[in-house]
Formats: structure tokens, C-alpha cells, sequence
């Protein structure tokens, strides 16, 4: 059975293209989950915006753990401190900390 992670960066869609990329790259996450953007639904009159969201259709052997140690590397690499929202079965977590310890107890929160 697949599930829905959404992931949103705080910061341009440069950030959240980087952070995309860097999911990618890492082999936990490329092998247990489908990457994918999201657009916004356009407005009335709009022709549609940038991609917002990351998504992440991942499967039963999924660790959500692999995502928040690649956003622990990749966090690690910007020039200044970026944090991501990560959202699944209607949870919503806010990562904005590098501390794996405290990665740790907020992804907690979206396997409960």
C-alpha cells in the first residue's frame, strides 16, 4: 500500500528544487519512493505558478527517517538555515532545526 509525503520548503523555488535533487540523490529515499512536483491549482484567470510542493508516493518499506536525515545533510550544505514542512495523512511537521535528535522526535510524530 502507497502513501502521500508532501514536502514544502521554506525560501525560493531554487531551495526547493535543491532540496528535491538532494532526495534524488539519496539512494533510502530513490528506491522506496516515487519523486514528483506539485503546482498550486491555478487562481481563476491564472494559467498556473511554480511548483510548491515536493511529493513523495512511498511504499510500505518507506523509513521516514531516511527523509529527515537527508534534510539534516542537506540543510547542512546551504548558506543559511532553511526548514522544511513535511505533511502526511493530514500531519504536518515543521523541520527547522539541524539537530538529528530533534529531526528525530518531530518525524516521530508523522509514523504515530
Amino acid at each position: 500500500m502507497s502513501q502521500v509525503v508532501r514536502v514544502r520548503v521554506d525560501g525560493s523555488e531554487e531551495e526547493l528544487r535543491s532540496f528535491a535533487q538532494w532526495l534524488c540523490e539519496e539512494p533510502d529515499i530513490r528506491h522506496r519512493a516515487l519523486i514528483s512536483w506539485e503546482a498550486p491549482p491555478p487562481g481563476e484567470g491564472e494559467m498556473g505558478g511554480a511548483f510548491d510542493v515536493v511529493k513523495l508516493v512511498i511504499d510500505s518499506g518507506f523509513q521516514i527517517s531516511s527523509l529527515g536525515l537527508a534534510y539534516v545533510a542537506w540543510r547542512g550544505t546551504r548558506p543559511r538555515p532553511t526548514s522544511v514542512t513535511i505533511e502526511r495523512d493530514g500531519v504536518r511537521i515543521t523541520l527547522d532545526d539541524s539537530d538529528p535528535e530533534a529531526v528525530a522526535r518531530l518525524l516521530r510524530a508523522l509514523d504515530e
